[in-house]
């Protein structure tokens, strides 16, 4: 159970996290910041209090958890978490989606240490992921693989193979967030193509699931602290969510999946967001 500091801690994480996705994504006149802003606390408590991450130069790098972002679009986030873990001088961020930058549109692990693998194209780092608990068991190395997915991206097929894969292999060293906002490029996921009880299809699907408020930082730690007891099969995290959370005009708006704040709605952003 996490202290009443230890919150509060999270809780500020978060705060400078949407403070940096807002204004990346201003500064490049182009990004995602609706989803982005979604699955900041799920970030934050899982880079820091859940997750063993490690930097390339630590000798025990192989030993490292993984983390996938699936959603590839909502890079603003990961680099956010990445930059205050140590991987990204804050100052870099500024130079997101800028021709030559680390900082790509889609996270690249060509470029930048902390990226596990290139995403982006929605619906393949479930797959990706039984790849890399497969390996790990192969290897007798008992570390876990975290992949977040969007609601929306679940709506492909690939997904569902990933999802029968993991079950089949038993592979319990995979932790999966849903980050369960509801909306996506085309509007309400419901009307795009109804996901229904996604607990309940994952749970057909032979996992272990669990449903959570994406927004509620103990939940998200005792979630995560669940899972990893789990030791017969993959675990997937529902987490209900807000799209474009911590910013009123932004929330629950899929206008926001993919446009840049103009300079007057980055300073009403950054106020509502405590600066």
């Amino acid at each position: 159970m996490l202290s009443e500091k230890e919150i509060v801690e999270i809780k500020d994480v978060c705060k400078k996290m949407r403070r940096n996705i807002v204004s990346m994504v201003h500064a490049a006149k182009s990004g995602h910041p609706g989803g982005s802003l979604s699955c900041v606390e799920i970030l934050a408590t899982l880079y820091t209090k859940c997750m063993n991450y490690k930097k390339k130069a630590d000798k025990d790098y192989a030993l490292r958890d993984r983390f996938v972002m699936s959603k590839g679009h909502a890079s603003p986030a990961l680099y956010a978490i990445l930059s205050h873990c140590g991987f990204i001088p804050e100052n870099e961020l500024s130079s997101f989606r800028c021709l030559g930058s680390k900082l790509q549109g889609h996270p690249c692990c060509k470029y930048l240490d902390g990226v596990e693998v290139s995403t982006g194209s929605l619906g393949q780092g479930l797959s990706i992921a039984c790849g890399m608990a497969l390996g790990l068991r192969l290897d007798k190395i008992d570390s876990k693989v975290f992949v977040l997915m969007g609601d929306g991206e679940i709506q492909e097929g690939s997904v569902w193979e990933a999802v029968m894969n993991a079950n089949h292999y038993n592979l319990s060293n995979i932790i999966a967030f849903v980050d369960r906002n509801g909306l996506q490029i085309d509007g309400p996921t419901e009307k795009v193509m109804s996901l229904g009880d996604v607990k309940e299809k994952f749970k057909a699907f032979g996992w272990n699931t669990i449903e959570i408020d994406g927004h509620n930082v103990s939940e998200v730690y005792e979630a995560i602290q669940k899972a990893k007891q789990n030791t017969d099969k993959p675990t997937v995290i529902v987490a209900n969510t807000v799209k474009g959370k911590g910013v009123s005009f932004m929330e629950n708006n899929a206008g926001w999946h993919g446009k840049a704040p103009s300079d007057e709605e980055l300073k009403a952003a950054l106020m509502e967001l405590g600066v």
